[in-house]
C-alpha cells in the first residue's frame, strides 16, 4: 500500500501548492501533493502561461503587419487560429509535464483527486473513481486556489457567455467581444481578440480601465487601446444579457442612460471567487473574511497546523505571490532563522497587453493620501534609442520617491517589455534602495532599462535624454 502519513500535506498543486510540496521535500520533510484536476493550478493550465501563449502569437501578427516599417516585406500576415490554440495548449502540456517531473524528482508523493480536511491533522483524498484514501500530516496548507467570479444574469454558458477558460480556446474567431471587466485578464483578452481582428468594447464599472494602476498610466493605456480600435465604456455596467442562436444583446447602463450592444461573444472577467467550498472547513477554527482563508503573516489559520497560500487568501491574487507564500510558509514551518513575512507593497503587477503595462509599490495618489511628500519622475520611451530602434516608442516609467527619505515608494510603466522591467524596481525596493544607489548604478546601453534610470533621475531634476 502507498504510504499516508506524511510531515506536510498540500491541497492543490497550483503554484503555491507544488512549490510548497517541493520546499518542504528540499528541506528533508516528507511530503504529499493532492490535485483533484490537473498539476501546475489553472496559472499553469489556463491561466498565465497558455494567455502569454496566445498574446505571443498576437505580438508576432502584429509585428509581421507592420514588417514594412522595418524593410521588411511580408505581403499578407495572415493566422491560423487552431494553430494559435495548439501552441498555447502544447505549451501548458510541456510544462505540466515539468512539473510532475519535479514533483517525482523531489520524491513528493502525488496523490489525484478532491482533498478535504478530516479531523485533526487528516485529509481525506476521493478519487474520480470514487476511490478514498486517508492521509495524516502535522501539517496541512490549503493551496485550492480560486475560480472566476459570477455574477447573476452573467454567468457563462461556455458557447456565448466565456469565462477566461472557453475565451482561450475558440473554435471561431468571434467578429465582435463584449469584455466585462477591465482588470488584467480582461484586458489581456481585449488586446488579443483585437489584434486578431474583432471589433472589442470593454466595459468598467469604475470610472478609468485597469482600476488598480496609476492614474496616470491608466491614462495612457487608454489611449493606446482606444488609438487601437478598442472601445472602452468606464463608470458602465451590464444590466443583463439576451442570448440569441449565435450571439448576445447586452443592455448596458452608462451614468444611468441604457444603451444596447450587440456581439458574437462576451468574457465575463470581473475577479475571481476563493475555493472555500467541500475543503472540509465546517468543524474547524479556520475563519473566512470576505470568501478568502484569513491567515496570519506566517500564512498560519486560526486551526493549528492548518495554513493558506494564494488566492485563498488576501490580495493580490497573483502566482508569483502564491509562489513566495508557499516558501515563507514551509520554511517558517521547519524554524529556518531569517524567515521575513511578505509584504503586499512588494508585489509586482504585469498586464501583458500592448502595450504592457507594469507596477510596484504605491501609485502617486496613494503616496500623498497617505501623507507623504514625495518626488515624481517620468520619463518617455520615445526618448529612448533602444526603444526607437525597436519600433516601439510609445509608453512611460513613473517613479513615486519619499521627498525626505529617499526612498522608492513605488514604480509605474507602460511599454514594450515592462513586464520584464519592473523587476529591477522591485530588487530596488527589497534592498531598500534611495534614489541615491539607483543613480550609482551603471546601466547598459542601449537598453530600455535605461528608461528606468532617466525615470529616477528625473525626480530630482537631473534627466539627461529630456
Amino acid at each position: 500500500m502507498a504510504e499516508t502519513s506524511f510531515d506536510i500535506v498540500v491541497i492543490g498543486a497550483g503554484p503555491g501548492g507544488y512549490v510548497a510540496a517541493i520546499r518542504a521535500a528540499q528541506l528533508g520533510l516528507k511530503a504529499a501533493v493532492v490535485e483533484r484536476e490537473h498539476l501546475g493550478g489553472i496559472c499553469l493550465n489556463w491561466g498565465c502561461i497558455p494567455t502569454k501563449a496566445l498574446l505571443r502569437s498576437a505580438e508576432v501578427l502584429r509585428l509581421a503587419q507592420h514588417a514594412a516599417a522595418f524593410g521588411i516585406d511580408i505581403p499578407k500576415a495572415s493566422f491560423d487560429l487552431a494553430k494559435v490554440v495548439k501552441r498555447s495548449r502544447d505549451i501548458s502540456a510541456q510544462l505540466q509535464a515539468g512539473v510532475k517531473h519535479l514533483l517525482k524528482k523531489n520524491g513528493v508523493a502525488v496523490f489525484a483527486g478532491r482533498g478535504r480536511l478530516a479531523g485533526k491533522g487528516g485529509v481525506q483524498v476521493s478519487g474520480k473513481d470514487k476511490s478514498v484514501v486517508e492521509l495524516s500530516a502535522r501539517h496541512i496548507i490549503l493551496a485550492t486556489g480560486a475560480r472566476p467570479r459570477v455574477l447573476p444574469g452573467l454567468e457563462p454558458d461556455g458557447r456565448l457567455v466565456w469565462s477566461y477558460k472557453e475565451a482561450m480556446v475558440p473554435a471561431a474567431m468571434p467578429k465582435s467581444l463584449l469584455v466585462v471587466g477591465s482588470g488584467a485578464i480582461g484586458i489581456e483578452f481585449a488586446s488579443f481578440y483585437r489584434t486578431l481582428g474583432a471589433e472589442v468594447t470593454v466595459v468598467e464599472l469604475l470610472d478609468r480601465i485597469l482600476p488598480v494602476e496609476d492614474a496616470e498610466i491608466s491614462a495612457l493605456a487608454s489611449k493606446s487601446f482606444a488609438q487601437q480600435g478598442i472601445k472602452l465604456m468606464t463608470s458602465a455596467s451590464v444590466k443583463s444579457l439576451k442570448r440569441n442562436a449565435d450571439d448576445v444583446l447586452a443592455m448596458l447602463d452608462c451614468g444611468g442612460k441604457r444603451i444596447e450592444l450587440l456581439a458574437d461573444r462576451v468574457i465575463v472577467a470581473v475577479g475571481i471567487s476563493a475555493n472555500v467550498e467541500d475543503i472540509g472547513l465546517e468543524g474547524s477554527k479556520v475563519r473566512l473574511e470576505k470568501g478568502h482563508v484569513v491567515v496570519d503573516p506566517w500564512l498560519q489559520t486560526d486551526e493549528p497546523g492548518i495554513y493558506a497560500i494564494g488566492d485563498l487568501t488576501q490580495p493580490p491574487w497573483l502566482a508569483h505571490k502564491a509562489s513566495h507564500e508557499a516558501v515563507i510558509c514551509v520554511d517558517k514551518i521547519v524554524g529556518l532563522p531569517h524567515v521575513h513575512p511578505l509584504d503586499p507593497a512588494k508585489i509586482p503587477g504585469c498586464t501583458y497587453s500592448h502595450p504592457q503595462i507594469a507596477s510596484i509599490g504605491l501609485t502617486e495618489e496613494r503616496a500623498k493620501a497617505g501623507g507623504r511628500e514625495i518626488r515624481v519622475g517620468r520619463f518617455p520611451f520615445q526618448g529612448n534609442g533602444k526603444a526607437i530602434a525597436l519600433g516601439e516608442p510609445e509608453g512611460m516609467v513613473k517613479t513615486v520617491f519619499d521627498a525626505r527619505t529617499g526612498e522608492l515608494l513605488g514604480a509605474h510603466m507602460i511599454g514594450a517589455e515592462v513586464t520584464e522591467m519592473i523587476q529591477g524596481y522591485a530588487i530596488a525596493q527589497t534592498l531598500e534602495t534611495t534614489e541615491a544607489e539607483l543613480m550609482a548604478t551603471v546601466f547598459p546601453h542601449p537598453t530600455l532599462s535605461e528608461i528606468m534610470a532617466e525615470s529616477v533621475l528625473d525626480a530630482y531634476g537631473r534627466a539627461v535624454h529630456i
